[in-house]
């Protein structure tokens, strides 16, 4: 199957996806919310937001919350990947779960996640978008 092309959003609509991820992470207390531009930076996608969840349960809270609350402004999710299985004696995995938004792809990991795959040092170039609430 070929994934679907992607097209470049307007400025303002790949902005304020990312914004609208952000802070309906931080209204289910994610921690450490980032917004990184990457539109000078990729061709596969313009932001990225990342969340850290101290938890499987918060993991899956953040991306109930965050499919709710792209559906109410008829935003899609293309595509979600991910586990949040809880850690058992036999699986110490990091969780992490990635949200493919088109323009935007959301990163929702645990603290084990975030601290092994360190993506905001992997795109150190992107311009970090602020947070105002």
């Amino acid at each position: 199957m070929v994934p679907p092309r992607r097209s470049r959003s307007t400025a303002t609509e790949g902005h304020a996806k990312a914004l609208l991820a952000a802070r309906t992470a931080l209204e289910k207390q994610g921690e450490d919310v980032i917004v990184l531009d990457l539109r000078s930076l990729s061709s596969v996608t313009e932001f990225f937001v990342i969340c850290t969840a101290g938890s499987a349960r918060q993991l899956t809270a953040l991306k109930e919350h965050l499919e709710a609350a792209f559906a109410q402004q008829a935003y899609e999710v293309w595509h979600t990947e991910g586990t949040t299985a809880a850690p058992s004696a036999f699986n110490h995995a990091p969780q992490w779960i990635l949200m493919d938004c088109g323009d935007v792809v959301i990163h929702l990991l645990d603290h084990a996640a975030r601290a092994f795959y360190r993506l905001e040092d992997l795109w150190a170039d992107a311009p970090r978008i602020p947070l105002t609430l």
